[in-house]
């Protein structure tokens, strides 16, 4: 049996840009320091940088600077494969196409060398310059072909709601591509981040991922596209039961009728933390459809490195479930061999 860590992350040093095309140069990010502090300066704005780090994993581990090193502390942790989501990009980068284009391919191309050393064990979400659409879905035939199990998303991405048909193209390329869409904790409109700026992360980044699951199911839209896996990363997994109370009260006053197992029938995996109330979220949502990750490198209210061996030896959930947490609803969910 296979141990897979469905949510760990990469934290982006000066190497993430060294794949931007010449032309691109003139929008590289650019590291300083300000009142103590680090930060990447992106197109006129600073974004923070080395904010959220777990100091219980090394420099060289987190930020794939040394990817043998990552290798043998997941052997440490008796984790065999990482799933790998972003850092910088958990916020609004650019409004410009032509920036978030060559910052995204590079960071792919980044990601595509990181799976090429870590020997089949360091998979990752693509990123989708979702402002262009056509460079986006040439972006995930790329990153397919390169280690990618899905496409990274955040709750809101430039102003859209992610049942927003404008994004249907994507799903339906990354159906064709069988590649999952992962929702991760953040936001990607300057609108709503900024609106929240001296909020501690709650509203700013888990929030709207909460908004996109609602409003992915209330409109169907995993309907549209029967064969695409959905996840939800990092908001923890308790909200799941106020989400489908809440959508069940509407289907029914609109003469609808929503599923009687909506993660299950909507293909929908839900990323969960060891201080959820597992019992009660395994109510709502299928056992085949929860999933953990640890948020390796982060320090925050996510964070537990020793998660997935925490949750085996807690005896809080029955070993056969804890089984399909760790391995085989990962591997359903990422489309792992």
């Amino acid at each position: 049996m296979a141990t897979v860590d469905a949510d760990t992350h990469v934290i982006e040093t000066e190497r993430t840009w060294d794949y931007m095309e010449p032309a691109e140069q003139r929008w590289r990010p650019t590291g300083i320091q300000a009142a103590g502090q680090e930060y990447w300066l992106i197109d006129g704005r600073l974004f923070p940088r080395r904010a959220n780090i777990g100091l219980d994993t090394s420099e060289q581990a987190r930020e794939m600077g040394d990817v043998e090193a990552r290798l043998r502390h997941m052997d440490q942790l008796e984790v065999d494969v990482h799933v790998l989501y972003p850092t910088v990009f958990l916020r609004p980068i650019s409004d410009r196409p032509e920036i978030e284009l060559a910052l995204y391919r590079s960071y792919n191309r980044w990601l595509a060398d990181i799976w090429t050393a870590g020997k089949g064990r360091l998979r990752w979400a693509a990123m989708a310059p979702t402002l262009d659409l056509d460079a986006a879905i040439e972006e995930l035939r790329w990153a397919k072909e390169r280690g990618a199990v899905a496409v990274f998303l955040r709750g809101v991405e430039h102003g859209r709601r992610l049942s927003d048909p404008y994004l249907f193209p994507l799903y339906a390329e990354a159906e064709r591509l069988d590649l999952a869409i992962g929702i991760h904790s953040g936001n990607g409109s300057f609108d709503l981040h900024d609106f929240y700026t001296d909020e501690p992360g709650f509203c700013k980044f888990k929030l709207p991922v909460l908004g996109a699951f609602h409003s992915l199911v209330f409109d169907e839209v995993p309907r549209r596209f029967p064969k695409l896996r959905w996840a939800f990363v990092e908001i923890s997994a308790q909200w799941v039961s106020y989400a489908i109370h809440d959508l069940a009260a509407r289907f029914k006053r609109q003469g609808r009728e929503l599923p009687s197992d909506v993660l299950g029938e909507l293909r929908i995996w839900v990323a969960c933390q060891t201080d959820d109330d597992l019992p009660h979220v395994l109510r709502y949502g299928s056992e085949d459809r929860i999933v953990i990750g640890s948020d390796y490198g982060h320090a925050d209210t996510s964070s537990e490195l020793e998660a997935l061996r925490n949750l085996r030896t807690s005896g809080y959930v029955p070993a056969a479930v804890v089984d399909k947490i760790l391995d085989a609803n990962p591997r359903a969910l990422y489309g792992l061999s």
